[in-house]
């Protein structure tokens, strides 16, 4: 990472369904080797399985609740390794919120690939759901991360 100059953020357009950007950022996540209609076919196929699974009424409630399940996976806290006189250790620090997103989107896709349905789609709004219902390794990751910063508190003060 140059020391000189911080990277300019990228301006993102919203996605071409919704006329969203957070769920533009997903999409962007979501894509692996340059195949965005594929991914996108993905997401909105998720959604669309949601919003029958969920009986959700129209376009603005999915994404209301694809918000809703992002915020619940975000994490506030997480553990930095810091060096200290020849010891590591793992400090707690607050995540800026521009990070949480990307973790929170990072930990919903690992999650989603790891689950056994047989499509992406499917995967992905199994994982949303299940967020939505309190369970789910997303979640669980979000939870160990939290009680990892939370017995390392006692290094807060080498922040």
């Amino acid at each position: 990472m140059s020391r000189r100059h911080s990277a300019d953020k990228r301006e993102i357009l919203p996605d071409p369904k919704f006329g969203d950007v957070i769920l533009s950022k997903f999409i962007n996540c979501i894509m692996t080797g340059g195949k965005k209609s594929t991914a996108e076919s993905i997401v909105y196929g998720a959604l669309d399985e949601i919003r029958a699974k969920a009986k959700l009424a129209n376009d603005n409630d999915v994404v209301d609740f694809f918000h809703k399940a992002l915020e619940k996976v975000k994490p506030q806290l997480e553990v930095k390794s810091r060096r200290i006189g020849g010891a590591t250790y793992q400090v707690p620090v607050e995540v800026r919120a521009d990070r949480a997103q990307a973790v929170a989107m990072r930990w919903v896709k690992a999650a989603a690939r790891a689950r056994g349905e047989r499509t992406m789609m499917a995967r992905l709004a199994a994982e949303l759901l299940d967020i939505a219902n309190d369970r789910g390794a997303a979640l669980k990751k979000r939870d160990d991360t939290h009680k990892m910063a939370e017995a390392n508190k006692a290094f807060a003060h080498y922040r």
